[in-house]
């Protein structure tokens, strides 16, 4: 039989279901499907090139596979959702370093008779691969770091960064000039391994540059690189589906970069220079140098009481929520609620988190209904109708000054606005600031309750004592 033949329709198949995963993942009811439709997507783009493209070494292409589908199943089956944006950052960083790879392949392939015309195109797409694909390598495992912990969450801000970041683009494109020039003449491998430095280096910086609290555009970026990365591949290999894949993922994280920067009054370029955030869990201050008053601390017992009572009640969950793991005991304070009578919503804010969704994945492997959890545009106008608000381990988005202090460096943000309901209750460890580094006038409020330690299990009580 020959395979050939099939591969294009093939490709074209695998390239509609890519398109309809992507629209399934847009929505909660539909994203199961979605992964399923990526899935087969991948499966047959990967039956059909084993059987219509490669064309010999079938053991170690076999050998391959079984190495990285054990990798990957060994990470899916161990990773907590807790652990997603890390997981999702290190795999980026594997789309990086394959482009790369590739590229340096192909530059080197003995087999490759081009002249003329021809031979620049190929260059360039060689070129631009090998350069998007280590910015993507290396941002891509900072990212990681930081996400992990293992590195400070602090924004890097060197001296004159800026040029600094100037003069690594511009020695870029020169290198790109004489690497293109030396392979006509047959060389070029010296301006490609300093162009590669180079690159790596810009990962490096422009991530190490960029503060906590703009992680959730950071990840969606390099998902953006990790695209186009792919589709510069699939130029120098001569593959369409790579291509036309690798684009919608870059036009896809394009878009969602937009929506995050958008979600956070920032402007992408400002993102990229770094500079908004901090490494968070710093002594918090009060603004402006002056007395905020002090809080009023609540047991377990009262919140407990607090929600027994309201007809209306708002939680909305943050990155204390999913480090402290506290998500199922969440769902389970919702039922007993939702059987007492009392109904209960989940406001989401489009960066709660460190990864776009990031809150929508936790709340849905608890099981929480998709059908009482709102994004932010959705439920901001009904916080004067809500009873009791529940922050937990949210910080910077549910804060008023980024609507009254024109001065704060989170003005102009959209935020809850849980401040304009009747009580609103913070979960927090301690009162440290977030991410941004800013002060919450909302913890001092006279409709604030605080509820300090750990959410997991201060909730643990309230769940008790409801």
């Amino acid at each position: 039989m020959n395979f050939e033949s099939i591969v294009p329709m093939s490709y074209i198949l695998a390239t509609v279901l890519f398109i309809l995963a992507l629209g399934g993942l847009s929505n909660q009811e539909t994203a199961r499907r979605g992964n399923w439709y990526g899935i087969t997507g991948m499966a047959i783009a990967l039956i059909a090139t084993i059987l219509g493209v490669v064309t010999a070494q079938y053991t170690i292409l076999l050998v391959a596979l079984l190495i990285g589908g054990s990798i990957g199943l060994f990470a899916a089956s161990r990773v907590q959702m807790t652990q997603m944006p890390e997981l999702v950052a290190i795999l980026h960083s594997l789309v990086g370093v394959a482009a790369v790879a590739v590229g340096y392949v192909n530059f080197m392939d003995p087999t490759e008779h081009l002249t003329g015309v021809e031979l620049t195109i190929h260059d360039i797409e060689t070129y631009l691969g090998v350069l998007i694909g280590a910015v993507t390598f290396s941002g891509s495992v900072i990212a990681f770091g930081k996400l992990s912990g293992r590195i400070s969450g602090n924004p890097l801000a060197l001296p004159a960064r800026h040029w600094l970041n100037l003069g690594l683009l511009l020695a870029a494109i020169w290198f790109g000039r004489e690497f293109v020039l030396q392979s006509a003449a047959g060389g070029g491998m010296q301006p490609l391994i300093i162009m590669t430095v180079i690159a790596l280096l810009f990962g490096i910086h422009m991530v190490m540059a960029i503060g906590g609290a703009d992680m959730p555009v950071v990840v969606s970026m390099l998902n953006s690189y990790s695209g186009w990365a792919a589709s510069a591949t699939g130029f120098m290999l001569g593959n369409d589906l790579l291509i036309v894949t690798g684009a919608l993922v870059g036009s896809s994280g394009a878009i969602l970069s937009y929506i995050m920067c958008r979600a956070m009054n920032r402007k992408f370029l400002a993102v990229i220079a770094g500079g908004f955030g901090t490494g968070g869990g710093a002594p918090a201050a009060a603004g402006g140098g002056e007395d905020q008053g002090e809080v009023v601390p609540v047991d377990p017992i009262e919140t407990a009481e607090l929600l027994s009572n309201a007809k209306e009640v708002m939680i909305i969950p943050g990155y204390g929520m999913a480090v402290a793991q506290a998500q199922h005991t969440v769902f389970e304070i919702t039922k007993t609620l939702r059987e007492k009578g009392v109904n209960v919503r989940f406001g989401i804010h489009p960066v709660a988190g460190r990864m776009p969704g990031h809150m929508n994945v936790l709340l849905a492997e608890a099981k929480v209904p998709y059908d009482i959890v709102y994004e932010m545009d959705e439920i901001n106008e009904d916080f004067p109708d809500v009873d009791v608000s529940v922050v937990i381990g949210a910080n910077d988005i549910v804060n008023p000054s980024a609507l009254t202090d024109p001065d704060s460096p989170i003005a102009g943000m959209p935020v809850l606005e849980c401040w304009k309901g009747k009580t609103s209750i913070v979960l927090k460890r301690s009162m440290a600031t977030g991410y941004a580094g800013v002060q919450n006038p909302l913890f001092f409020l006279d409709n604030t309750r605080m509820l300090f330690g750990d959410a997991k299990a201060t909730l643990d009580e309230v769940l008790k004592n409801l």
